[in-house]
């Protein structure tokens, strides 16, 4: 195993001090580091300050797409994804401000033993089922609510408006959110709020290129040609905006990385043999319950198998790395990642079924790994003043 193939989260230099040096720009109090190379250029004090995620759209994709191209030349730093390297995780570090070991919100799917089930965290439905779990008697999901930076930063800075520029299916967390199921649409939205009288705070977000790269892969003209559009609408956008004393930045909450080997946990039937329970959260961060006495044996057998493409980590020794962040642990936390994590580092994935959901289709591309290519993201920035 080499080293230089693993990317860490750094929680100094990453999307959680992005969108803490926003936090502090308008005086909101925070106990996590701001970025230096963002605090620069807000030194310059916007009348608004954009923030636009395009969903795994990570350094070295983006490299590879558009090695001269708007994007790259406004680039200001490579910086990483939090741990584990996923859209439920990282969006939320910046919807929260906050790393996920004080969120809770660490993986799609979740296993809450007040409901009995697996959930998908951003959907509401059973991981396995699909079944809407929101119709229930008591909502668990008041144990790992938040409060949103909008809320944080029109309490800190009440002459600041704060937007959020979503896709049609995605929850609302400011009150003043609009709908935008592509770029075209994103940048209008953007473009119309800019140019009114007040101070504004917009987060923008798409669901792609993730969604393209998981279907066709990395080097897919799929995603390539998506990201190519993106970059020239939010380059026009950007010059249209010049004049409006506005910043753009343009992030990621992660990469991907082509994927060349899949297994079902449910074909792993020694490694089955030693769980307690169904393992959890994602394909390339999992979560999980070994029997007391199967521990040596679940070690033993999973090393064997997957070595050079999984670290396996005991809850322990995965808490002390602070692979989730610093901060309060949120109480929720031992429960959702069992007694032991595995992390990926190579090309593989184990897929999280049961008998009782369809067989998951095999994705081209994901992310959740330590590699540089789901843990390096781009951050750029514009200058519209």
């Amino acid at each position: 195993m080499q080293e230089k193939k693993i990317i860490f989260p750094d929680y100094k230099h990453s999307i959680l001090n992005v969108i803490n040096s926003i936090l502090r720009y308008y005086q909101v109090k925070t106990d996590y580091s701001s970025l230096p190379e963002l605090d620069e250029a807000l030194k310059k004090q916007y009348k608004n300050v954009v923030l636009i995620i395009l969903d795994g759209m990570g350094e070295h994709i983006l490299k590879g797409v558009s090695p001269d191209g708007f994007f790259q030349r406004s680039k200001k730093a490579v910086i990483t994804s939090v741990c584990p390297s996923t859209t439920t995780a990282a969006m939320t570090t910046y919807y929260s401000g906050k790393p996920p070991i004080e969120t809770g919100w660490i993986a799609m799917s979740q296993y809450f033993k007040e409901y009995g089930r697996a959930i998908e965290m951003l959907r509401k439905i059973d991981s396995y089922t699909k079944e809407s779990i929101q119709n229930v008697r008591y909502d668990v999901y008041n144990l790992v609510k938040y409060m949103p930076v909008y809320q944080q930063i029109e309490l800190a800075s009440p002459d600041v408006k704060g937007y959020e520029v979503n896709p049609t299916f995605c929850e609302a967390r400011s009150k003043r959110n609009i709908n935008a199921d592509h770029v075209d649409l994103l940048c209008d939205a953007i473009e119309a709020i800019c140019k009114n009288s007040e101070r504004n705070f917009i987060l923008g977000y798409q669901e792609n290129p993730d969604s393209l790269l998981h279907k066709y892969g990395c080097y897919s003209e799929e995603a390539k040609q998506y990201i190519l559009d993106a970059q020239t609408k939010i380059e026009k956008m950007c010059q249209t905006l010049k004049g409006t004393n506005t910043l753009v930045i343009v992030c990621a909450d992660h990469g991907h990385r082509d994927i060349k080997a899949s297994y079902s946990i449910l074909d792993l039937e020694e490694i089955q043999d030693c769980l307690s329970m169904p393992a959890s959260l994602e394909s390339r961060s999992i979560a999980f319950w070994v029997k007391e006495e199967k521990k040596e044996k679940f070690e033993k057998l999973f090393r064997e198998k997957f070595e050079g493409e999984y670290i396996l980590y005991t809850k322990e020794e995965f808490l002390k790395k602070k692979f989730l962040g610093e901060g309060k642990k949120h109480p929720k936390i031992d429960d959702f990642i069992g007694n032991y994590i595995a992390i990926a580092i190579g090309d593989t994935v184990i897929k999280l079924e049961t008998y009782v959901g369809e067989e998951k289709k095999n994705k081209k591309a994901t992310h959740c790994g330590f590699t540089p290519n789901e843990m390096e993201v781009p951050l750029i920035l514009v200058d519209c003043k």
